[in-house]
Protein backbone atom coordinates (compact mmCIF):
# COMPACT_ATOMS: atom_id res chain seq x y z
CA UNK A 1 0.00 0.00 0.00
CA UNK A 2 1.47 3.37 -0.99
CA UNK A 3 1.42 6.20 1.48
CA UNK A 4 -0.33 9.47 0.71
CA UNK A 5 -0.88 12.49 2.93
CA UNK A 6 -4.02 12.29 5.03
CA UNK A 7 -6.54 14.43 3.11
CA UNK A 8 -8.20 17.39 4.80
CA UNK A 9 -11.97 17.10 5.03
CA UNK A 10 -12.22 20.57 3.48
CA UNK A 11 -10.30 19.58 0.35
CA UNK A 12 -12.32 19.56 -2.88
CA UNK A 13 -10.76 16.22 -3.83
CA UNK A 14 -9.91 13.58 -1.24
CA UNK A 15 -7.28 11.00 -2.21
CA UNK A 16 -6.70 7.81 -0.24
CA UNK A 17 -4.84 4.59 -1.08
CA UNK A 18 -5.58 1.24 0.51
CA UNK A 19 -4.85 -2.34 -0.53
CA UNK A 20 -3.90 -1.36 -4.07
CA UNK A 21 -6.96 0.85 -4.65
CA UNK A 22 -6.82 4.62 -5.01
CA UNK A 23 -10.09 6.21 -3.96
CA UNK A 24 -10.87 9.67 -5.30
CA UNK A 25 -13.73 11.46 -3.56
CA UNK A 26 -15.30 14.58 -5.04
CA UNK A 27 -15.80 16.53 -1.82
CA UNK A 28 -18.03 19.57 -2.29
CA UNK A 29 -21.33 18.08 -1.10
CA UNK A 30 -22.88 21.49 -0.33
CA UNK A 31 -22.92 22.22 -4.10
CA UNK A 32 -23.53 18.62 -5.21
CA UNK A 33 -19.80 18.23 -5.89
CA UNK A 34 -19.80 20.80 -8.70
CA UNK A 35 -16.31 20.98 -10.21
CA UNK A 36 -14.35 24.24 -9.93
CA UNK A 37 -11.64 24.85 -12.50
CA UNK A 38 -8.89 24.22 -9.94
CA UNK A 39 -10.16 20.69 -9.35
CA UNK A 40 -9.46 19.56 -12.92
CA UNK A 41 -5.71 19.78 -12.34
CA UNK A 42 -5.96 17.97 -9.01
CA UNK A 43 -8.02 15.18 -10.54
CA UNK A 44 -5.60 14.76 -13.47
CA UNK A 45 -2.61 14.67 -11.11
CA UNK A 46 -4.23 12.04 -8.88
CA UNK A 47 -5.03 9.85 -11.89
CA UNK A 48 -1.61 10.30 -13.51
CA UNK A 49 -0.05 9.46 -10.15
CA UNK A 50 -2.07 6.26 -9.94
CA UNK A 51 -0.88 5.34 -13.42
CA UNK A 52 2.79 5.55 -12.44
CA UNK A 53 2.44 3.99 -8.98
CA UNK A 54 3.09 0.24 -9.23
CA UNK A 55 1.31 -0.30 -5.91
CA UNK A 56 -2.00 1.01 -7.30
CA UNK A 57 -3.98 -1.54 -9.29
CA UNK A 58 -7.39 0.16 -9.55
CA UNK A 59 -9.06 3.56 -9.03
CA UNK A 60 -12.54 4.33 -7.66
CA UNK A 61 -14.15 7.73 -8.29
CA UNK A 62 -17.20 8.73 -6.26
CA UNK A 63 -18.92 11.71 -4.67
CA UNK A 64 -19.39 12.75 -1.05
CA UNK A 65 -22.83 13.57 0.30
CA UNK A 66 -26.05 12.88 -1.58
CA UNK A 67 -24.81 13.08 -5.19
CA UNK A 68 -22.02 12.02 -7.49
CA UNK A 69 -21.39 15.31 -9.31
CA UNK A 70 -23.45 18.25 -10.63
CA UNK A 71 -20.90 19.04 -13.34
CA UNK A 72 -18.76 22.10 -13.87
CA UNK A 73 -19.21 25.02 -11.46
CA UNK A 74 -21.11 27.66 -13.45
CA UNK A 75 -19.42 30.40 -11.42
CA UNK A 76 -16.15 29.38 -13.07
CA UNK A 77 -17.03 28.62 -16.67
CA UNK A 78 -19.67 31.35 -16.77
CA UNK A 79 -16.97 33.93 -16.04
CA UNK A 80 -14.66 32.81 -18.86
CA UNK A 81 -14.37 35.36 -21.69
CA UNK A 82 -12.35 35.61 -24.88
CA UNK A 83 -11.36 32.77 -27.18
CA UNK A 84 -7.88 32.11 -25.64
CA UNK A 85 -9.31 31.91 -22.10
CA UNK A 86 -12.18 29.68 -23.22
CA UNK A 87 -9.73 27.38 -24.98
CA UNK A 88 -7.51 27.27 -21.88
CA UNK A 89 -10.46 26.43 -19.62
CA UNK A 90 -11.61 23.62 -21.90
CA UNK A 91 -8.07 22.30 -22.20
CA UNK A 92 -7.87 22.08 -18.39
CA UNK A 93 -11.18 20.22 -18.23
CA UNK A 94 -10.38 17.86 -21.10
CA UNK A 95 -6.96 17.09 -19.61
CA UNK A 96 -8.74 15.76 -16.51
CA UNK A 97 -11.28 13.73 -18.45
CA UNK A 98 -8.57 12.28 -20.67
CA UNK A 99 -6.50 11.41 -17.59
CA UNK A 100 -9.10 8.70 -16.92
CA UNK A 101 -8.29 7.23 -20.31
CA UNK A 102 -4.53 7.77 -19.94
CA UNK A 103 -4.46 5.90 -16.65
CA UNK A 104 -3.37 2.33 -17.31
CA UNK A 105 -5.32 1.13 -14.28
CA UNK A 106 -9.08 0.40 -14.45
CA UNK A 107 -11.12 3.36 -13.22
CA UNK A 108 -14.51 2.59 -11.64
CA UNK A 109 -17.17 5.24 -11.13
CA UNK A 110 -19.37 4.58 -8.08
CA UNK A 111 -22.44 6.72 -8.70
CA UNK A 112 -25.37 7.76 -6.55
CA UNK A 113 -27.76 10.68 -6.80
CA UNK A 114 -27.24 13.12 -9.64
CA UNK A 115 -24.53 12.77 -12.28
CA UNK A 116 -25.23 15.90 -14.31
CA UNK A 117 -23.35 17.52 -17.20
CA UNK A 118 -19.65 17.18 -16.47
CA UNK A 119 -20.48 14.65 -13.76
CA UNK A 120 -22.22 12.43 -16.28
CA UNK A 121 -19.28 12.92 -18.63
CA UNK A 122 -16.90 11.69 -15.93
CA UNK A 123 -18.83 8.42 -15.87
CA UNK A 124 -18.70 8.20 -19.68
CA UNK A 125 -14.90 8.35 -19.50
CA UNK A 126 -14.60 5.73 -16.75
CA UNK A 127 -13.98 2.08 -17.60
CA UNK A 128 -16.75 0.64 -15.41
CA UNK A 129 -19.77 2.37 -13.86
CA UNK A 130 -21.53 1.02 -10.76
CA UNK A 131 -24.71 2.98 -10.00
CA UNK A 132 -27.14 2.60 -7.15
CA UNK A 133 -30.90 2.88 -7.61
CA UNK A 134 -30.90 6.60 -6.76
CA UNK A 135 -28.59 7.56 -9.64
CA UNK A 136 -29.82 10.02 -12.27
CA UNK A 137 -27.84 10.88 -15.39
CA UNK A 138 -28.27 13.89 -17.66
CA UNK A 139 -26.46 16.09 -20.18
CA UNK A 140 -28.45 19.35 -19.86
CA UNK A 141 -25.88 21.72 -21.42
CA UNK A 142 -28.40 22.90 -24.05
CA UNK A 143 -30.26 24.60 -21.18
CA UNK A 144 -27.19 26.85 -20.86
CA UNK A 145 -26.62 27.37 -24.56
CA UNK A 146 -23.83 24.77 -24.71
CA UNK A 147 -23.27 21.16 -25.69
CA UNK A 148 -21.52 18.46 -23.64
CA UNK A 149 -17.95 18.50 -24.96
CA UNK A 150 -16.56 15.29 -23.42
CA UNK A 151 -20.02 13.75 -23.78
CA UNK A 152 -19.95 14.20 -27.54
CA UNK A 153 -16.25 13.31 -27.71
CA UNK A 154 -16.64 9.86 -26.13
CA UNK A 155 -20.40 9.32 -25.80
CA UNK A 156 -20.70 6.96 -28.74
CA UNK A 157 -18.09 4.67 -27.23
CA UNK A 158 -20.63 3.83 -24.51
CA UNK A 159 -24.10 4.49 -25.95
CA UNK A 160 -25.87 4.28 -29.27
CA UNK A 161 -26.70 7.41 -31.27
CA UNK A 162 -30.42 7.51 -30.39
CA UNK A 163 -29.81 7.40 -26.63
CA UNK A 164 -27.08 10.03 -26.88
CA UNK A 165 -29.28 12.31 -28.98
CA UNK A 166 -32.09 11.93 -26.45
CA UNK A 167 -29.74 13.17 -23.75
CA UNK A 168 -27.96 15.89 -25.76
CA UNK A 169 -30.87 17.19 -27.86
CA UNK A 170 -33.72 16.45 -25.45
CA UNK A 171 -31.92 16.94 -22.12
CA UNK A 172 -33.51 13.67 -20.98
CA UNK A 173 -32.79 12.56 -17.42
CA UNK A 174 -32.11 8.81 -17.25
CA UNK A 175 -32.66 6.79 -14.10
CA UNK A 176 -30.21 4.03 -13.23
CA UNK A 177 -32.06 1.32 -15.16
CA UNK A 178 -32.45 3.39 -18.33
CA UNK A 179 -28.80 4.43 -18.05
CA UNK A 180 -27.85 0.75 -17.97
CA UNK A 181 -29.96 0.11 -21.06
CA UNK A 182 -28.32 3.08 -22.75
CA UNK A 183 -24.84 1.76 -21.95
CA UNK A 184 -23.85 4.49 -19.47
CA UNK A 185 -24.00 2.11 -16.52
CA UNK A 186 -22.40 -1.30 -16.18
CA UNK A 187 -24.31 -2.54 -13.15
CA UNK A 188 -27.16 -1.26 -10.95
CA UNK A 189 -27.17 -2.05 -7.22
CA UNK A 190 -29.62 -1.21 -4.41
CA UNK A 191 -29.57 2.30 -2.94
CA UNK A 192 -26.49 2.98 -0.85
CA UNK A 193 -24.51 -0.03 -2.08
CA UNK A 194 -22.65 1.62 -4.96
CA UNK A 195 -19.37 2.17 -3.13
CA UNK A 196 -19.31 -1.28 -1.51
CA UNK A 197 -19.97 -2.89 -4.91
CA UNK A 198 -17.20 -0.83 -6.50
CA UNK A 199 -14.79 -1.78 -3.72
CA UNK A 200 -15.61 -5.47 -4.12
CA UNK A 201 -14.96 -5.25 -7.86
CA UNK A 202 -11.74 -3.29 -7.27
CA UNK A 203 -10.53 -5.99 -4.88
CA UNK A 204 -11.06 -8.60 -7.58
CA UNK A 205 -9.26 -6.46 -10.16
CA UNK A 206 -6.29 -6.09 -7.79
CA UNK A 207 -5.77 -9.86 -8.00
CA UNK A 208 -5.50 -9.86 -11.81
CA UNK A 209 -2.39 -9.43 -13.94
CA UNK A 210 -1.73 -5.65 -14.04
CA UNK A 211 0.09 -5.68 -17.38
CA UNK A 212 -2.77 -7.57 -19.01
CA UNK A 213 -5.23 -4.99 -17.68
CA UNK A 214 -3.13 -2.04 -18.83
CA UNK A 215 -2.61 -3.42 -22.32
CA UNK A 216 -6.25 -4.46 -22.57
CA UNK A 217 -7.52 -1.04 -21.53
CA UNK A 218 -5.28 0.82 -23.96
CA UNK A 219 -6.16 -1.51 -26.83
CA UNK A 220 -9.90 -1.20 -26.20
CA UNK A 221 -9.66 2.60 -25.93
CA UNK A 222 -7.64 2.77 -29.16
CA UNK A 223 -10.35 0.80 -30.96
CA UNK A 224 -13.14 3.14 -29.78
CA UNK A 225 -13.89 6.45 -31.56
CA UNK A 226 -12.75 9.69 -29.92
CA UNK A 227 -13.54 13.28 -31.00
CA UNK A 228 -11.83 15.49 -28.44
CA UNK A 229 -10.62 18.21 -30.81
CA UNK A 230 -13.94 18.61 -32.61
CA UNK A 231 -15.88 18.84 -29.37
CA UNK A 232 -13.51 21.43 -27.92
CA UNK A 233 -13.86 23.62 -31.01
CA UNK A 234 -17.66 23.39 -30.85
CA UNK A 235 -17.86 24.26 -27.13
CA UNK A 236 -15.40 27.17 -27.54
CA UNK A 237 -17.64 28.61 -30.24
CA UNK A 238 -20.82 28.23 -28.21
CA UNK A 239 -19.26 29.87 -25.16
CA UNK A 240 -18.94 33.05 -27.22
CA UNK A 241 -22.66 33.29 -28.03
CA UNK A 242 -25.34 35.51 -26.51
CA UNK A 243 -27.38 32.39 -25.78
CA UNK A 244 -24.64 31.10 -23.50
CA UNK A 245 -24.52 34.38 -21.59
CA UNK A 246 -28.30 34.25 -21.24
CA UNK A 247 -28.26 30.61 -20.16
CA UNK A 248 -25.72 31.22 -17.38
CA UNK A 249 -27.54 34.37 -16.23
CA UNK A 250 -30.89 32.57 -16.16
CA UNK A 251 -29.38 29.68 -14.21
CA UNK A 252 -27.93 32.04 -11.61
CA UNK A 253 -31.23 33.95 -11.35
CA UNK A 254 -33.29 30.74 -11.25
CA UNK A 255 -35.52 31.76 -14.15
CA UNK A 256 -36.29 30.26 -17.57
CA UNK A 257 -33.79 31.36 -20.23
CA UNK A 258 -34.86 33.37 -23.27
CA UNK A 259 -32.74 32.02 -26.10
CA UNK A 260 -32.58 33.92 -29.41
CA UNK A 261 -30.30 31.68 -31.45
CA UNK A 262 -27.42 34.14 -31.50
Amino acid sequence: MSAVPTPRDTAALLVSDEDGVRRLTLNRPAVKNAIPRSLYGELAAALDGADTDAQIRCVILHGAGDDFCAGGDTRDFGAVSGVPERQAYLADANHAYQAIERCGKPVIAAVHGFAVGGGCELTLCCDIVIADATARFSLPEARLGLLPGPGTAVGLTQTNLHWLKLMVLGCEVLDADDARLAGLVTKVVPAGQHLAAAQALAARICGLAPLSLSVGKRLLNDLAPRHWEQSQVAVTMLQGTDDFKEGVAAFAQRRPPEFRGS
